[in-house]
C-alpha cells in the first residue's frame, strides 16, 4: 500500500513539474490552457477522405504522390498539412524539448492507424544514438508510444540507424535520398519475418527516410510496411 502511495505521489509530482516547465499553451495563438485552442484547431485543414488509398493525398489539397514512394512502402497516411498550429507544435515538440506535447500529438495518429489494414506493431523511425543523446529523446518514439497507449498497439523498435546523417531540413529531394541511403538496419535478434509494421514519424516531406526504413524492413523479411506521420509538406 505504501509503495502504491509513493508511486502515485511521484506520478502526480512529475506531472506537476512538467506542467510547470511546459505549461499547456496553444501552438497557434499562445493562449494558455490547451495544447491547441478551439479556434486554431478548427482552422487546420485535416486530411480526410476521399484520398489516394496508397499515398493518402486528398485531391482537393494535394496531388497524388504515389510516384515518390518506393515499392516497399505500401501505404502512407498523414494527419494534416505541415502548416498552422501543427507545424509550430511539431517544431516545439521536436527541437525545443516540449515532450509534454507527445500525448496530444500522438492522438492525431489514432484515426490514421484505424484506417490501415491489420498490422502487428508500430515502429518509430530511429535517430542515430549521437543525435538522440544530444536532443535527449527521439520524437518518433514518443509519438509511437503515445499512439500505442491510445490504441493498445504494441511498439517494437526493430530498426537502428547505423550512421549519423545530416539534418534533412533544407535538402532537396535527391540530397535527402542520398543522405539516408543505407542509414538503417534491422536490429540484431529482431523477429520481423512475415510480419506487418507501421512506421511512425513526425513530418513527411519527400518520403526518403520512410522509404529507406521500409526497404530495410522488407529486405529483412517483413511482409508489409505502411507509415503514418503527423504532418505532410504540400
Amino acid at each position: 500500500m505504501l509503495t502504491r502511495r509513493v508511486a502515485n505521489f511521484l506520478r502526480i509530482a512529475g506531472g506537476a513539474a512538467v506542467e510547470t516547465l511546459y505549461p499547456r499553451c496553444c501552438a497557434g495563438c499562445g493562449r494558455r490552457g490547451n495544447w491547441v485552442c478551439h479556434d486554431c484547431d478548427a482552422a487546420l485543414r485535416r486530411f480526410a477522405r476521399p484520398w489516394c488509398e496508397r499515398c493518402g493525398a486528398p485531391p482537393l489539397q494535394l496531388s497524388c504522390r504515389c510516384a515518390d514512394l518506393v515499392p516497399a512502402l505500401a501505404v502512407v497516411r498523414s494527419a494534416a498539412p505541415d502548416d498552422g498550429w501543427l507545424r509550430a507544435a511539431v517544431r516545439s515538440f521536436k527541437y525545443s524539448g516540449e515532450t509534454a506535447r507527445a500525448e496530444h500529438l500522438g492522438a492525431l495518429l489514432l484515426p490514421l492507424l484505424a484506417d490501415l489494414p491489420p498490422f502487428d506493431a508500430l515502429v518509430p523511425v530511429p535517430l542515430h544514438a549521437r543525435r538522440e543523446r544530444r536532443r535527449g529523446y527521439n520524437q518518433a518514439r514518443l509519438l509511437a508510444h503515445a499512439a500505442g497507449k491510445g490504441s493498445s498497439i504494441p511498439i517494437e523498435e526493430v530498426l537502428v540507424r547505423t550512421r549519423p546523417t545530416d539534418q534533412q531540413v533544407g535538402l532537396d529531394a535527391d540530397a535527402r535520398r542520398k543522405n539516408v541511403r543505407g542509414a538503417f538496419a534491422v536490429k540484431d535478434g529482431a523477429d520481423i519475418s512475415g510480419r506487418r509494421f507501421v512506421l511512425v514519424d513526425d513530418v513527411l516531406t519527400t518520403g526518403s527516410t520512410l522509404g529507406n526504413c521500409a526497404e530495410t524492413l522488407v529486405g529483412g523479411g517483413a511482409a508489409w510496411v505502411g507509415a503514418v506521420t503527423l504532418a505532410r509538406e504540400l
